[in-house]
């Protein structure tokens, strides 16, 4: 693998304040979804969320160090540095803040498609990557090396989500098996889910999930680690108690795939997406009863899965809701509070990613513009 730093200062726009004016206003569609007929029922709160006021910013920047769409974008454990990866097998290191050391900063070339990134939840130290030929590659940001290269059974060859454990060294892989479809969650085919030693980044035991089991396309811990939640492609949400290494639960909670989990700040509740744009948040106390919800089609509808997998991130108070975009501005749902939503800045293309600071009133978009931001608001 070839390692190359990056040159931060040379990929950073710093945009201080509201700097709408340098990207279209327009919300044009990412595809052509003029024709796509909405039901009635649904038609005045689209129009709502097309009147959502747009965030307001403390400071925007942007970084211009990819070549190809967007496909993950995540802050670390701290939240001070930031890794980004697109189309072309690249992934990106990079801090927002001037301030801060750059000292992380660096391209990892992986050589296949990337799918999923996630960070050691204790530290800034250690970067998880899943790739589209099976391959999950461990980074040390410390030492700007690739210290494991893993492989998942060549059965499975996606790995479409990787979760690290908030306490316990270990992290968990949702791979599948491919097969034909149009879109990125029709060629994911059967799930695998492996929990991996990440001291001694070995595999430990599978995760039962029946005969012939639909793919896992997202995965959640709560906060403790005890519980994982599993979002699969036929619209089940799976509970795994880890300590047993067993399902404890499960329900049907979409009738389309499940693209996206998340677990609430109290957890009592778990937020899904579905892949034709409907959310729901899932009360934990009486299983399928559904809190509040949202029909975001507007924004995540089937044919921009042609270009994304669609996902929800939720910030530290769990009271604003981010979604991913096949149009090039991305709604934020007030779950609690008097707003019904905001809206972002506009990209140039779809958001294809999304993440919310740990701490901060802070977020991140990628998009298939190839650009990543990161947005503070007020």
């Amino acid at each position: 693998m070839d390692l190359q730093e990056s040159s931060a200062g040379t990929d950073i726009i710093h945009e201080p304040g509201s700097c709408s004016a340098q990207f279209p206003l327009r919300d044009e569609p990412f595809h052509d979804n003029s024709n796509n007929l909405t039901q009635a029922g649904n038609q005045q709160e689209l129009t709502r969320e097309e009147d959502f006021p747009e965030v307001k910013v403390n400071f925007q920047e942007t970084f211009l160090g990819h070549t190809s769409p967007i496909s993950r974008c995540r802050f670390s454990a701290s939240g001070d540095n930031i890794a980004s990866s697109s189309l072309d097998g690249t992934v990106r290191i990079w801090t927002y803040d001037s301030s801060s050391p750059s000292s992380r900063n660096a391209t990892i070339y992986c050589g296949a498609e990337i799918m999923s990134l996630d960070w050691e939840c204790r530290s800034d130290r250690l970067l998880l990557i899943g790739t589209a030929d099976g391959g999950i590659k461990a980074w040390n940001a410390d030492a700007k090396r690739v210290v494991a290269d893993l492989s998942t059974s060549k059965e499975y060859p996606s790995v479409l989500d990787i979760k690290c454990s908030p306490v316990e060294p270990i992290f968990v892989s949702a791979a599948a098996s491919k097969r034909r479809g149009s879109t990125i969650l029709d060629r994911a085919g059967f799930a695998s889910l492996t929990v991996w030693n990440m001291k001694l980044l070995k595999p430990v035991t599978v995760l039962p999930l029946g005969e012939d089991p639909p793919a896992i396309t997202s995965l959640c811990f709560n906060h403790n680690g005890k519980i994982l939640a599993a979002a699969a492609t036929d619209g089940m949400i799976h509970m795994f108690d880890m300590s047993a290494g067993l399902q404890i639960t499960g329900w049907p909670a979409h009738d389309t795939a499940v693209s996206s989990v998340k677990f609430g700040p109290a957890e009592t509740s778990i937020f899904s997406l579905g892949s034709d744009g409907k959310i729901f948040e899932w009360s934990l106390h009486n299983q399928g009863q559904i809190l509040w919800s949202r029909d975001c089609n507007k924004f995540c509808n089937l044919e921009s899965l042609n270009r994304c997998r669609h996902e929800i991130a939720l910030d530290a108070d769990g009271k604003r809701l981010l979604v991913t975009s096949g149009l090039v501005r991305a709604p934020i749902y007030e779950v609690q509070g008097q707003m019904s939503g905001l809206k972002s800045l506009p990209h140039s293309a779809a958001i294809t990613s999304v993440n919310w600071h740990p701490a901060n009133n802070m977020f991140i978009t990628g998009s298939a513009d190839h650009s990543v931001r990161v947005t503070s608001i007020i």
